[in-house]
């Protein structure tokens, strides 16, 4: 079966032309230390390493080519590993023979780097070859390996590398031999999930089994013994790899009990939408039920309790982490841009699981909100957190909202964020659709061509839109097979009304979890789609204290906020009304071209007030207030920014 698709968008494909234009050459100066940059700490944490990147020296250095010492942090292997992967998804939709001599060169010093057993890590390789494996809970091996074997999976998808794939399929043998319950096997996990989804990512390339079982065997050993880290951590007796990992509790690791057992969306952000993405690709994979159950549960506690409303996740700077049901503060949060990244990730397997549509409605919500927050429109300055509300005075003056950054960072000490946004944005053509049985979602509404064969199906689906700019959509379908293809089509549930046509005949919308479905016979067809997309008011559930009283604009797949450098100082004496019009206005010469929405509001007034505490009520002005789409918040100078604004 093949199927693929090539976007021709014109909103993303400007993502894509600085993915491959900025972000891949800039990202490979940083790495390579020849960038002349800042390089900011995430938060106050003077432990945190800033100096350079280094981690292109340190597989010189693991390959013998050069001398020194491993510097960064010892997941910095995978900062490579992602721009390697960004930079196979990019020569899909623009060959560059530079660049593929580039990656090939990189392959080959990291083929150098590799140990003859198949270990592949340059910071034990370099520093410490007899810890290795000894402790898993911090020194992310596993988690590196899993971000090489997703990089040469898609390298040889992308050019057809032998050598690419040799690599991590010797990385893949080494693992799988080590890990597993039989005698002399490694009986534990990595502290974060990764490997589990590289090796099905191996698997569905190669059929090798082994490489399923091992994921299979890596997602059901987490949390089965609880001890396992602290356990390793008595028998090495050494110096911390990653300080202070082990103050955090076991469901930090998702290790807080076995994986069919959990139900709720714990610990680190990422580690559980990575976990969950793994569980699901197995669950889609194998066709097991329990598998598939637990993802639902896990799905439906971040969805109904604990997700922003930009799609963000991640309640605390504490971990990176989830906290508890409904609590979601604006300004302390940390919705990383990676963990939205890895939403997607479970979204888009959920979908392979079963065609529902709220699946793509997140993966939608997370895409244009959050993960595209975290890149400046000049492809060069990028967001780890991704706030609801920032001032730039409380940043600077409060330790508890240091992560708080008001202007994006050219690179950051922890840099998993660009390049994770790199490959995310470069590989967006496999979002798009899903193919399941003898089903076509349609998930995403980008510009796109759409080719569908295999033994007995040839399919193209033409999806013509400017979306979400206009609310009208059209496919050109070309069915060559006897038989009929059913086509779903998403119906987005931000929109309440909608009206379709097939083949110039208007007809009504059926749905089934969220999708259109259409039989479509041998022949070519035309089906019209039209949304209603208009700024809508939205409002949290009232257990979310932090948004009482409180409401959040959003048209379509946006949600908007207000910047102060649109709306003065002080967002937070700002009030809408429940009645003011939402006035919508495309501006083409604004932030690369953005939809702007005015309302008339009120401001209340500081003015001549001296003390700390009144007793008369303050006074109110009247003001326009204007937002902006939220992901192009930051783009024009240190300012104030908030979502939700106070409901007068």
């Amino acid at each position: 079966m093949k199927h693929e698709a090539r976007i021709s968008d014109s909103f993303w494909n400007r993502y894509r032309k600085l993915v491959k234009n900025e972000m891949i050459p800039y990202q490979w100066d940083v790495l390579n230390d020849k960038a002349d940059i800042s390089i900011e700490r995430e938060r106050d944490d003077a432990s945190i390493p800033n100096e350079k990147s280094h981690a292109m020296e340190n597989f010189r250095i693991a390959a013998k080519r050069a001398k020194g010492e491993h510097y960064g942090w010892v997941f910095q292997d995978s900062d490579v590993y992602k721009w390697l992967e960004a930079v196979s998804y990019s020569l899909c939709y623009e060959w560059d023979d530079d660049l593929k001599k580039t990656a090939d060169e990189v392959f080959d010093l990291i083929k150098d780097a590799q140990e003859e057993d198949g270990y592949l890590n340059t910071y034990f390789s370099i520093m410490e070859p007899d810890r290795k494996y000894r402790r898993l809970g911090e020194s992310h091996e596993l988690y590196c390996a899993g971000h090489f074997i997703e990089a040469a999976t898609a390298y040889h998808q992308a050019t057809g590398s032998p050598d690419a794939l040799a690599i991590a399929t010797k990385l893949a043998d080494h693992i799988c031999q080590t890990f597993g319950e039989r005698e002399g096997q490694i009986k534990g996990v990595d502290g974060h999930e990764e490997i589990e989804i590289g090796l099905m990512r191996l698997y569905h390339l190669t059929g090798k089994k082994e490489y399923m079982d091992t994921a299979s065997f890596f997602l059901m050993e987490r949390g089965k013994d609880p001890g396992f880290f602290i356990r390793q951590l008595r028998e090495d007796n050494k110096d911390a790899l990653l300080e202070g990992v082990y103050r955090f509790p076991l469901k930090y690791f998702q290790m807080h009990r076995p994986v069919l057992e959990q139900d709720t969306a714990e610990g680190h952000a990422v580690r559980l939408v990575y976990m969950s993405t793994a569980l699901a690709d197995l669950a889609a994979t194998t066709g097991d039920e329990r598998l598939a159950d637990t993802c639902r549960k896990i799905w439906r506690n971040i969805v109904d309790k604990r997700m922003y409303i930009t799609g963000g996740i991640g309640s605390t700077v504490t971990g990176e982490a989830f906290t508890l049901d409904y609590d979601l503060p604006n300004d302390t949060m940390y919705c990383e841009t990676c963990a939205s990244i890895g939403l997607m990730f479970f979204a888009r397997q959920m979908l392979r699981i079963e065609a529902v549509a709220e699946y793509a409605d997140v993966m939608e919500r997370a895409l244009y909100n959050t993960v595209i927050s975290g890149m400046a429109l000049d492809g060069r300055h990028f967001f780890y957190v991704n706030p609801l509300e920032a001032v730039p005075q409380k940043s600077a003056n409060d330790p508890g909202k240091s992560h708080v950054k008001t202007v994006r960072p050219q690179w950051l000490g922890c840099a998993c964020c660009p390049p994770n946004l790199a490959r995310l944005i470069a590989s967006l053509d496999r979002y798009i659709y899903t193919v399941r049985n003898d089903e076509i979602l349609v998930n995403l509404f980008i510009r796109s061509e759409f080719k569908y064969e295999d033994d007995d199906k040839n399919i193209t689906v033409i999806q013509n839109c400017d979306y979400p700019k206009d609310p009208k959509i059209s496919f050109d379908i070309e069915n060559n097979n006897d038989a009929s293809v059913k086509l779903k089509i998403r119906i987005p549930s931000w929109t309440d009304k909608y009206t379709g046509s097939i083949d110039g005949t208007k007809t009504d919308i059926a749905t089934e979890n969220g999708y259109w479905c259409i039989d479509v016979t041998k022949g070519k067809h035309t089906i019209g789609l039209e949304l209603e997309i208009i700024p809508k008011r939205w409002y949290s559930n009232p257990k979310v204290s932090e948004n009482t009283g409180k409401v959040a604009i959003g048209r379509g797949p946006f949600i908007y906020c207000a910047e102060s450098v649109d709306n003065g100082e002080d967002l937070h004496l700002l009030g809408l009304s429940p009645n003011s019009f939402l006035d919508h206005k495309w501006q083409e010469d604004l932030l690369e071209g953005v939809g702007t929405i005015e309302a008339e509001g009120i401001r209340l007034v500081k003015d001549g007030a001296k003390e700390l505490y009144l007793t008369d009520r303050p006074q109110r002005s009247s003001q326009k207030i204007r937002l902006i789409p939220y992901y192009a918040w930051a783009n024009r100078g240190e300012n104030e920014m908030r979502v939700w604004i106070n409901e007068i």
